[in-house]
């Protein structure tokens, strides 16, 4: 889509650094340069201010990627296109199979309601492949040693994203992005696909709530 809008060589793309490499790498392999903004720490999506404060000159498009099921805040997004004459973008997730999405949704709403011990999600997980919550990092208790720890009583986790795109080797920039990094040491993705059971749910309720206890306000 770059390409054929006429992105190339001295442009720049804005792109978010929270997630993989797929959108910043389109930018690369269209001859512009991948310029990164900072995202709402409630859908992980781009933020049309954070977007507008890193336009320059040479900024030719803006690529919104709709994260975890959450919807990218487009209106706000075309507001900044307009306003500079950029183009916007979007990019998604690959939903999650149609068969099981009633299931889904219900087990996220499960979870929503019952889990104390984490930060649960504003909306859209039983749409995604994942179910995303947040451990806020303010000493205790801490992501990792949560994740670990969870593992241990018998529930599946992942964090889906170790390290935002600017602070890798091949993306490197010397930019500070603090809802992004943020989000990357916070988040956790807990199962929620249809295969459950209800006990394994109800597993996932009480590890993450007994190691819960210490949580601030991540918002």
């Amino acid at each position: 889509m770059l390409r054929a809008a006429g992105v190339g060589a001295g442009d720049e793309v804005i792109v978010p650094a929270y997630g993989n490499a797929e959108v910043a790498e389109a930018a690369v392999l269209a001859g512009a340069m991948p310029v990164f903004a900072d995202i709402d720490p409630r859908t992980y999506c781009l933020d049309p201010e954070a977007v507008d404060a890193v336009v320059t000159p040479r900024t030719a498009a803006v690529v919104a990627v709709h994260r975890f099921g959450n919807q990218a805040d487009i209106a706000g997004l075309h507001a900044v296109g307009q306003r500079h004459a950029l183009l916007v973008l979007e990019h998604a997730e690959p939903d999650a199979p149609r068969d099981g999405i009633a299931q889904r949704q219900a087990y996220a709403s499960y979870l929503n309601g019952r889990l104390t011990g984490v930060i649960t999600p504003a909306g859209g997980a039983a749409h995604s492949h994942q179910y995303v919550v947040r451990v806020p990092g303010n000493g205790r208790p801490d992501r990792d040693a949560f994740a670990r720890a969870v593992r241990a009583r018998g529930v599946d986790c992942r964090v889906p994203v170790k390290t935002p795109l600017h602070r890798t080797p091949k993306y490197w920039r010397d930019v500070e992005l603090p809802q992004t990094e943020r989000a990357a040491d916070e988040t956790l993705a807990l199962p929620v696909d249809a295969s459950l059971t209800r006990r394994e749910l109800q597993r996932i309720v009480s590890a993450c709530n007994a190691l819960g206890g210490l949580l601030q306000p991540a918002f």
